[in-house]
């Protein structure tokens, strides 16, 4: 009998692990959902600071939550060395969740998670023999009209190295790392300011919250570590002009580095990126001049590249003519 009390005892204990384990993988499933819910949604993020969060259209959910990155290749002619050189640029344009705490790409889901819209952009020209790769990443967050995360630059060539890359907290922190001596390791602190370099993703998100008049901006990561101008927050004078349904054109001017950016943008969503001009001096000392860089559209394509790394993938670069 004894025995008999022991094993219906057993079955009851046994039946009350089963149902708690159950439970605990139902509020598990509860739990991940929500999270996903979190870093996935255009309409709710968490750990945002800023007062007013922006609601997105059906057509801007749908065109950036696809689970597809936008990939726009561009015929470029750089100015280096007090010449024009013939190469090619590429924007990439995707959203992810940004792990808000590490400043990177999110692994898995958290709800501290903020959905960025992350720019990666490239360049590829050739000065005399050897080439020139540049590549600059930028992350905003899709749902607050505020500042980029995180900035990161970097540029070979076959002189060496320069990377430099920006964090946002409570100030901007930058660290910086070239070959010249006279530059060399930097680790140090700006103000928060207007970023050159997020400018192409606020276009992308919402233009009508881009930045017009007089204020102080930190040129791009490019400019500044090419030109080896100081790394702070310079005069500028910017402008929105809306030229017709078809074509809108915004414009930043920094009176100092003699320098004007020209950014060309479809006036109606997405905002796509239709080309740009630059003009700065280029070259060297007394004989430097100003010069006229300039990027024109080749072909868009919306497509999950992270997974078309196979060979029989390479035709995709013929169609974006690079």
């Amino acid at each position: 009998m004894k025995k008999w009390i022991r094993f219906e005892l057993a079955i009851v204990l046994f039946a009350i692990l089963i149902s708690s384990l159950e439970a605990c993988r139902k509020v598990k499933s509860e739990v991940s959902t929500e999270i996903a819910d979190t870093t996935s949604s255009t309409e709710t993020s968490t750990n945002i600071t800023a007062k007013e969060k922006i609601k997105h259209s059906t057509e801007f959910k749908n065109y950036w939550y696809s689970g597809k990155a936008e990939i726009t290749s561009y015929k470029l002619n750089q100015a280096r060395y007090g010449e024009l050189r013939e190469g090619s640029s590429v924007l990439i344009f995707v959203t992810e969740p940004f792990a808000a705490e590490k400043q990177v790409k999110a692994d898995e889901n958290r709800p501290t998670n903020i959905p960025v819209l992350k720019l990666n952009s490239t360049k590829n020209y050739l000065t005399g023999i050897y080439p020139y790769t540049i590549m600059t990443s930028s992350f905003l967050p899709v749902n607050e009209d505020s500042h980029a995360l995180k900035v990161s630059f970097s540029a070979q060539e076959w002189c060496g190295q320069v990377y430099a890359q920006l964090n946002n907290k409570n100030n901007y922190e930058i660290t910086s790392h070239s070959y010249f001596e006279s530059e060399g390791d930097q680790d140090f602190s700006l103000d928060k300011t207007t970023l050159e370099d997020e400018i192409w993703n606020k276009i992308r998100i919402n233009p009508e919250v881009l930045p017009t008049g007089n204020l102080k901006i930190i040129p791009s990561f490019e400019f500044i570590r090419l030109s080896h101008k100081e790394f702070k927050a310079y005069a500028a004078v910017t402008s929105l002009n809306v030229k017709n349904d078809t074509i809108s054109t915004y414009t930043i001017s920094y009176p100092e580095l003699e320098r004007k950016l020209e950014i060309d943008f479809t006036t109606t969503f997405p905002h796509s990126i239709i080309g740009w001009t630059e003009t700065s001096k280029s070259g060297f000392g007394s004989e430097a001049k100003l010069m006229t860089s300039t990027a024109v559209k080749i072909k868009t394509i919306i497509t999950p590249y992270w997974q078309q790394n196979k060979n029989s993938d390479l035709f995709l670069r013929d169609s974006l003519g690079i």
